[in-house]
């Protein structure tokens, strides 16, 4: 199928044609996938910032949760906190696979970003990841003294799969009544475990993400506990599924034109809307999941100053933090 691709990125695509992300091995696909990460992080600057890894509690009988804490350099007051959750299709990426989105982050906002390394499926399956980046905001909260983290400007982040599951995550918080976040940043969000959408069913040889990718990655996840699709998927899994958004923080949601994962998003924006959640929602034009790797295109230029600009007012950030 053709698509009506930017003219910028369609440039881009045509000089680098080898786009798609195969995820049915893994474990290959993983060691792939670090070593394109390897290359663009070595050449990053982080001045400004101080980087640290820790190892912190994990849920009851798992293993500690391995996080990356991000904050500027002198820090001496109290500032806003993000919890990142990378994407990677719930089987892909770490703490090095958006290392430099988080540097970014502390740097250009001035806050604290504590980025999670949760467990990937098949290996572990639904509940783990959740559970993992719930301990991370649980932490995040018991520790923001240290941390230096206002807890009443704590938000969350995370883009494609990190997306999803930090819609779940803050569902899971609201269920438990764990720490409160004042804001979600769901960026091009993988939602839906039932593949329904008119954009999943259409878009089935896209650029990094198509529907047979869609497809297993669900089946990681959700693993022998549960079918894709299946009547009993829990929303915590698949957030797409839940009712009740009552009681939610406010949200952005992005999404691509030519992306499966388009209408979920969409309709994820509407049904908080109808919940009276404050939701922006953002559909880029001519864009494909993944397509702001082109960093240079003007619609990326776009897409990121966005991002800055709605994270500054969900995080209630002003000149002086």
């Amino acid at each position: 199928m053709s698509y009506d691709y930017d003219p910028e990125l369609a440039g881009m695509l045509d000089a680098l044609p080898d786009m798609d992300l195969d995820i049915s091995d893994p474990i290959k696909s993983r060691a792939g996938f670090s070593e394109m990460v390897a290359m663009l992080n070595a050449e990053l600057d982080t001045s400004g910032v101080t980087v640290e890894d820790r190892s912190i509690p994990g849920p009851t009988d798992a293993p500690p949760v391995s996080v990356r804490v991000y904050a500027p350099e002198a820090l001496d007051r109290e500032v806003p906190g993000l919890l990142h959750i990378h994407g990677g299709g719930f089987v892909i990426g770490d703490l090095d696979t958006e290392h430099g989105s988080c540097i970014a982050l502390c740097r250009n906002l001035g806050i604290v970003v504590v980025s999670v390394d949760y467990r990937l499926a098949p290996e572990t399956p639904y509940p783990g990841a959740l559970e993992d980046c719930y301990a991370a905001l649980q932490w995040i909260a018991a520790n923001n003294v240290e941390l230096k983290i206002d807890t009443s400007r704590l938000g969350i982040f995370g883009q494609s799969a990190g997306g999803g599951l930090s819609a779940a995550t803050a569902l899971l918080s609201r269920d438990r009544g764990g720490p409160a976040l004042c804001f979600q940043y769901l960026g091009i969000p993988e939602l839906d475990d039932r593949l329904e959408t008119l954009s999943m069913r259409r878009f089935v040889d896209t650029p990094m993400w198509h529907r047979p990718n869609a497809e297993l990655s669900w089946d990681f996840y959700l693993g022998n506990g549960y079918q894709r699709g299946g009547d009993d998927v829990p929303y915590h899994a698949a957030p797409a599924r839940t009712e009740d958004v009552s009681g939610l923080p406010p949200a952005y949601i992005s999404t691509m034109e030519f992306d499966p994962l388009r209408d979920e998003g969409v309709l994820y924006a509407l049904k908080l809307m109808q919940a009276g959640i404050p939701t922006e929602l953002h559909s880029f034009p001519g864009t494909f999941h993944g397509s702001s790797l082109f960093a240079t295109a003007e619609v990326s230029q776009r897409e990121s100053a966005e991002m800055f600009a709605v994270l500054r007012r969900g995080l209630q950030i002003d000149s002086n933090n």
